[in-house]
């Protein structure tokens, strides 16, 4: 009973994250990227396009649904119906956010390339939340997964590819009058992209020590009681000396990388520590296995 009601808490943390960190989607888009004319990636820069052809007949929303439904429902033949839920929920917040946000007659910012900084550090913040929290935005998203089913290439470079095509077709609008335009669309796809990996990579950010020390088993014991860090004890022994010892393996958040070096120092003062930078740590305490798959 306990272990499910957690579950339930969890699915509605992810949730309610994913609807509140696509809200940067929504107002990028209209209130930013449009007003400046820059053509951003993927679905985004598709629907932009849309509607500077149209002469803003078809508004972003609305293309965006469309064409997101049809991808969403490709997806679901191809890849399942399991994979798709959360898809179906993401596209439904986009909408939203895009019908909340309009367009101004103005723009917010400006300088452009200083809007589109801005823009992609939003956006890419917001899609980092949803990604790590099992979330997925639709669009171009949906192709990516379909090619790397098939063919041998990966997200990343099936995206780039998809970005790059959109964002030179912008060319053929009369909105797009300068070669900056197309620029400042490659940069804010780069940014949005570099936002999203520190979003994901930061949450992952951990550190691995190895600890020789005589005095092996108070450290381990000071760690485990006063950190609540579960430590393993290796067989170890020095090449030139051949003196058999104990070497204390750990990992812990990059946060708490200082108690163990104030703690160690404070039991060894001559102890050896090696400490490594490492990402992904799976297991109790740190990232779950749910959230990894």
């Amino acid at each position: 009973m306990e272990l499910s009601r957690k579950k339930i808490l969890i699915e509605f943390k992810e949730l309610l994250l994913i609807a509140i960190c696509s809200m940067p989607y929504g107002f990028v888009v209209n209130q930013i990227l449009v007003p400046h004319a820059v053509i951003g990636g993927g679905l985004t820069g598709l629907c932009e396009i849309l509607y500077f052809a149209s002469h803003e007949a078809i508004p972003i929303w609305l293309s965006s649904l469309s064409i997101n439904l049809v991808l969403a429902v490709i997806a679901v033949i191809i890849l399942g119906w399991k994979t798709c839920i959360r898809t179906f929920y993401g596209i439904l917040w986009m909408t939203v956010w895009l019908r909340v946000f309009t367009v101004p007659e103005q723009p917010l910012i400006s300088d452009p390339f200083m809007a589109i900084i801005l823009a992609g550090i939003l956006n890419g913040a917001g899609l980092g939340v949803v990604y790590s929290n099992n979330g997925n935005t639709g669009g171009t998203d949906i192709i990516a997964m379909i090619v790397n089913k098939y063919k041998h290439v990966s997200m990343g470079r099936a995206l780039f590819l998809i970005d790059v095509v959109i964002i030179g077709s912008a060319w053929t609008l009369p909105e797009v009058t300068r070669v900056e335009q197309l620029l400042f669309g490659l940069c804010y796809v780069f940014v949005e992209t570099q936002a999203v990996d520190w979003v994901l990579g930061r949450g992952r950010q951990s550190v691995q020590f190895f600890i020789f020390s005589k005095k092996y088993n108070e450290i381990a014991d000071a760690i485990m009681q006063r950190l609540e860090r579960g430590v393993t004890l290796l067989e170890s022994e020095g090449a030139y000396t051949h003196q058999e010892n104990k070497l204390i393996l750990l990992v812990v958040r990059r946060s708490e990388a200082t108690k163990i070096y104030r703690l160690v120092m404070e039991i060894d003062p001559t102890a050896f520590i090696s400490e490594t930078p490492t990402r992904g740590v799976v297991g109790e305490g740190f990232e779950s296995i749910k959230e990894r798959t």
